[in-house]
C-alpha cells in the first residue's frame, strides 16, 4: 500500500468530511517553498503550509538550532523550573513587542494562546472582585477550535454544535472603509449592555473569514473606546504576527497598544508547535498576591519547551535579516503588480494586498458557503497545476513562504488567472 491508503486505514484529518472528501496527498519532503508528494509531485507552497513556514521547508538554520538544542536538553517541566532558551526568548521578544508588553506565557498552539488570554481577562476581573463575564468579538472571527477560542469565533459551521455551551460573546462588524462608524457605535453599545471583561480581535486582517482588511486607524479607535471603558484587549497575531503585515506585528502600524497579544504559527517557522501569550504589567500584577487562588492556574505539559524555544530564537534572528526583510519587499511588491494586472479581470469583483498577503474575490451569482462547489473546484485546479492554495468559498488568497523565488511566484499568479478562466 502507499501511504495514502495506509492512511486511510486509521487518520482523522482535521476540517475533513472523509466521507466525501478525496484522499490526502502523501507529502514526502519539502525544500524551500516546494514540497514533493510520493509520486514525487512537484508543489509550490503558496500558503506556507497554514502560514506557519515563512522561512522555506526544511531550513537548515533553523534544524541546526533545534538538533543543538536537542543535544543539550530537549525538554524539562516549567512548573517551578525555567531555562536559557526561555529566558533569553522573552528578552528577544521584549525587544520587538510593543512597549507596554511585559510578561510572557507559553502555551502550545493559536488556540491556547488565546485561550489562555479569554481566561486571564475574565479572572482579571474576578480578582479585582469586579464580575465581568463576556468577550466581545468581531463577525466572522476566528481565533481557534479549543473551547474558549471557539466561542470567539465567528464562523457558524465550526460551531454551531456546541451552541448553549460556550462563555458569552457580543459580536460587532469588522470596521471596514466606509462602515467604521457602525462598528464605533456596536462597541460602545455592547459595553454599555454588558459586562465586558475584554475586546479581541484579528488586527487589520481577518484570515480565516478570507483575509478581510481594514485600516489602523479604525483599530486604533475601537482600542480607545475599550480604554476608556476599562475593558481588556487581545490582539490575536496568530496569522498577522512576524512579518506576515509587511512589520513585525499588525500591531506596529497603530498609535494604541493592546493588554495582551497572542502569538504562534510562524513563531518556529512552521517546526515545533509553540504559543505565547503577552501581557501588560497590569494584568499579571492582579494575579500577584498572597492568595493562592488568584494566581493563574492554566498550563500545558510541553509550556516553554527548550527546543522550541531555540527554534523560535533562530526564527526570530532570521525574520530581522536584512534578506528576509528584502524578501518580505519583494513578495508585497510582486503582490501589488499582480494586484494592478488582475483588478480589472471581468470575474474579479475586488483585491487587496497587505504584505505578503494577497486576496481577490471571484464574482458570482450566488452566495458561496466555505467549503462550497466553487472552493472545491478551485482547490482541485489549483492542485492538479502543482500550486498549494486553500480558497475561502469564492475568495482566493496568497500568503506564500517569505523566501518564494520570483519564478514561483509567478507561477502562483498564472495558475490563479488561469482558474478564473476555466473554473
Amino acid at each position: 500500500m502507499n501511504l495514502t491508503e495506509r492512511d486511510n486505514q486509521y487518520l482523522w484529518h482535521p476540517y475533513t468530511q472523509h466521507k466525501t472528501s478525496k484522499p490526502p496527498i502523501a507529502i514526502v519532503k519539502g525544500e524551500g517553498a516546494l514540497v514533493w508528494d510520493e509520486n514525487n509531485k512537484e508543489y509550490i507552497d503558496a500558503i506556507a503550509s497554514w502560514w506557519v513556514n515563512p522561512y522555506g521547508h526544511s531550513n537548515s538554520f533553523i534544524a541546526d538550532a533545534i538538533y543543538k538544542q536537542l543535544t543539550t536538553l530537549e525538554h524539562v517541566l516549567f512548573g517551578g523550573f525555567t531555562h536559557e532558551p526561555a529566558v533569553v526568548l522573552a528578552e528577544k521578544l521584549m525587544e520587538i513587542l510593543p512597549e507596554n508588553q511585559q510578561k510572557i506565557f507559553f502555551s502550545d498552539n493559536g488556540s491556547t494562546a488565546v485561550e489562555v488570554a479569554i481566561k486571564v481577562a475574565l479572572q482579571y476581573f474576578f480578582n479585582k472582585g469586579e464580575k465581568r463575564t463576556t468577550i466581545i468579538a468581531f463577525e466572522n472571527a476566528f481565533h481557534g477550535d479549543t473551547f474558549a477560542a471557539m466561542a470567539a469565533s465567528g464562523i457558524s459551521f465550526y460551531t454551531q454544535a456546541f451552541q448553549g455551551m460556550f462563555i458569552d460573546v457580543v459580536r460587532i462588524p469588522v470596521p471596514i472603509k466606509g462602515h467604521e462608524q457602525i462598528s464605533y457605535t456596536a462597541l460602545a453599545q455592547a459595553i454599555k449592555n454588558n459586562k465586558c471583561a475584554g475586546f479581541i480581535f484579528e488586527p487589520l486582517v481577518q484570515g480565516a473569514a478570507g483575509m478581510v482588511m481594514y485600516e489602523p486607524e479604525s483599530l486604533d479607535e475601537l482600542i480607545r473606546i475599550c480604554q476608556e471603558n476599562k475593558v481588556l484587549t487581545i490582539a490575536d497575531e496568530v496569522m498577522t504576527g512576524f512579518g506576515k503585515t509587511g512589520k513585525t506585528f499588525a500591531m506596529d502600524y497603530l498609535v494604541e497598544n493592546p493588554d495582551m497579544m497572542c502569538l504562534s504559527k510562524a513563531l518556529t517557522g512552521g517546526t515545533i508547535p509553540m504559543a505565547i501569550t503577552t501581557f501588560t504589567q497590569d494584568i499579571f500584577e492582579a494575579f500577584y498576591d498572597e492568595d493562592i487562588n488568584k494566581a493563574l492556574f492554566h498550563g500545558h505539559t510541553f509550556t516553554a519547551n527548550p527546543t522550541g524555544c531555540a527554534a523560535a530564537l533562530a526564527s526570530l534572528s532570521l525574520l530581522q535579516t536584512s534578506e528576509m526583510q528584502a524578501h518580505i519587499a519583494r513578495v508585497h511588491q510582486s503582490h501589488l503588480d499582480f494586484q494592478n494586472h488582475i483588478e480589472k479581470h471581468p470575474k474579479v469583483t475586488t483585491t487587496r494586498v497587505l504584505g505578503v498577503i494577497f486576496a481577490l474575490e471571484i464574482k458570482t451569482e450566488s452566495s458561496e458557503s466555505y467549503y462550497g462547489t466553487l472552493r472545491n473546484k478551485l482547490y482541485d485546479f489549483f492542485i492538479e497545476n502543482g500550486v498549494i492554495l486553500r480558497p475561502v468559498g469564492h475568495i482566493v488568497y496568497i500568503l506564500p513562504p517569505y523566501i518564494i523565488s520570483e519564478v514561483q511566484l509567478q507561477k502562483v499568479y498564472e495558475v490563479v488567472e488561469k482558474a478564473l478562466e476555466i473554473v
